[in-house]
């Protein structure tokens, strides 16, 4: 292992004084954040809560954390040959690991076994390439600037068995699953949110996918702006799949007092294409492409990171990337500031509430129980009791979380054709049989993924909170 893609220094002490369970002899600092596991076997259990999805749907303890702990040990003590990155060992052990992050809440020691796949398949993908598939799964956000282009091949794959026998033959996208759609027009920031607030700032019009921003670039915003602005970052997934989501989280906001600004990539940096936290990049292991997009939003955040205007943003795997795995790419002081002001819409809503500057008011909805499922990101840095608050602000709301672990999609996971049934057998163990439980329950859930795969799973259409928090405002009516 002759360098690390991510910035593990933040094990550095790590071991030091207490009971781990051996560091190996080589990996630096990345070999002490695998060591951090004890081998306690509290991953091989099954109570409420995460994890281990893998060891969930398999029962077998070499799909768990510390399973694959014991195998990246041995990789890095020299027992699996002199490149284990390249092997079958280290592969089969990671395969199933669906970087829920559950085991850096919920076991003792907090291994992260989520970042400590992005470096094995960084690793990986250093020694024996990138694949077809991933290359284009990952490169999503860029394949979106053609987007419809992009949004007909989809449909014609999704119509056509053929085609899509097709993509499982030479990219291993699953036959059976069917692909997310891009729309037709994407998110446009409605005039409403433009005009107030920081003196100075100019609407300009987004000039490739006709996205209307407020810019802060190269603009002093200290004194200049008021403490209800407030920056929605409009994810790839909301901008070009279900911008209505944007729209709604914008209408809440702004009803609320706040005035809602988007932001582009600096003038010298593809100021055509839409900022991205890289997400879909570091989920397969392309840590230097997905430090590029990094570098993009935070360029065109600093100005407004200055002024301590927080950030809000709608989708949890994007927006927990921002405040964690942003931390391990190695971009300074630009990634500590912004994983300090960056909420989910419903964490900002419930901080504002209880600092008694969010004092909108809603409307009871006419619908019976909603079933609320939590993305894995949120479940694991406690995030769902925020969306608890923000429920109960709804007169007469009645909802209940579901008791699950992954939804089982976990990104491009679930439509890998190698992984698309065990996808489903770990939407099955508690997500699947609880909504059908409830046939007439209205059902909400933030994550794109988690939407999908209920989606397909359950022939049921989720909501996002955003959508929720617009119906009550508005009419009442139901989205669902």
């Amino acid at each position: 292992m002759k360098k690390h893609h991510l910035d593990w220094s933040s094990y550095e002490t790590a071991g030091q004084g207490d009971a781990y369970a051996g560091i190996p002899a080589t990996g630096g600092d990345f070999a002490k954040a695998v060591a951090v596991c004890i081998g306690d076997k509290q991953c091989q259990r099954k109570p409420k809560g995460v994890m281990c999805p893998s060891f969930r749907a398999t029962d077998d303890p070499a799909h768990s954390p510390g399973g694959r702990v014991k195998v990246l040990k041995a990789a890095l003590n020299g027992e699996l040959g002199d490149d284990p990155f390249a092997g079958q060992a280290l592969a089969d052990a990671m395969e199933l690991c669906v970087g829920c992050k559950g085991c850096k809440r919920e076991c003792a020691n907090q291994v992260d076994m989520a970042a400590i796949k992005i470096e094995y398949q960084a690793q990986r993908n250093e020694r024996i390439g990138i694949s077809r598939r991933d290359r284009l799964v990952a490169a999503m956000p860029r394949w979106l600037r053609h987007r419809r282009i992009l949004r007909g091949l989809i449909r014609l794959r999704n119509r056509m068995p053929w085609l899509a026998q097709l993509g499982e033959r030479f990219f291993g996208i699953s036959a059976q699953r069917q692909l997310p759609e891009p729309v037709t027009a994407p998110f446009v920031l409605h005039p409403q949110g433009v005009g107030r607030g920081c003196k100075g700032l100019k609407p300009q019009q987004h000039t490739h996918s006709s996205v209307a921003y407020r810019s802060m670039n190269g603009v002093d915003t200290s004194n200049q702006c008021s403490e209800k602005d407030v920056i929605l970052f409009v994810d790839t997934f909301a901008l070009h799949f279900e911008p209505e989501i944007a729209a709604a989280a914008q209408q809440v906001l702004t009803a609320a007092g706040y005035n809602v600004i988007t932001l582009q990539a600096q003038p010298d940096d593809e100021p055509d294409r839409a900022l991205c936290c890289g997400r879909t990049y570091l989920s397969l292991g392309q840590v230097e492409e997905a430090r590029h997009e990094a570098r993009r939003l935070h360029s065109a955040l600093r100005p407004a990171l200055a002024a301590g205007i927080p950030v809000v943003g709608l989708e949890p795997s994007c927006i927990l990337s921002l405040r964690d795995d942003h931390l391990k790419l190695g971009l300074g002081e630009d990634a500590v500031a912004l994983s300090k002001q960056v909420y989910l819409l419903e964490e900002f809503i419930a901080r504002e509430h209880d600092r008694k500057r969010f004092t909108l008011e809603f409307k009871p909805l006419p619908r019976g129980r909603t079933l609320v499922h939590g993305h894995c990101h949120q479940k694991a840095v406690g995030a769902m009791k925020s969306l608890r608050k923000v429920l109960r602000l709804i007169p007469e709301f009645e909802f209940e979380f579901i008791e699950a672990s992954c939804c089982g999609m976990a990104g491009s996971f679930g439509l890998e054709a190698e992984h698309a049934d065990i996808s489903m057998q770990m939407a099955e163990i508690d997500l699947l049989p609880a909504l059908r439980a409830a046939p007439d329950a209205a059902i909400l859930a933030n994550g794109f993924s988690c939407r999908h795969q209920i989606r397909e799973g359950a022939d049921r259409q989720p909501v996002h909170v955003a959508l929720l928090l617009r119906d009550a405002l508005i009419t009442g009516e139901q989205t669902c």
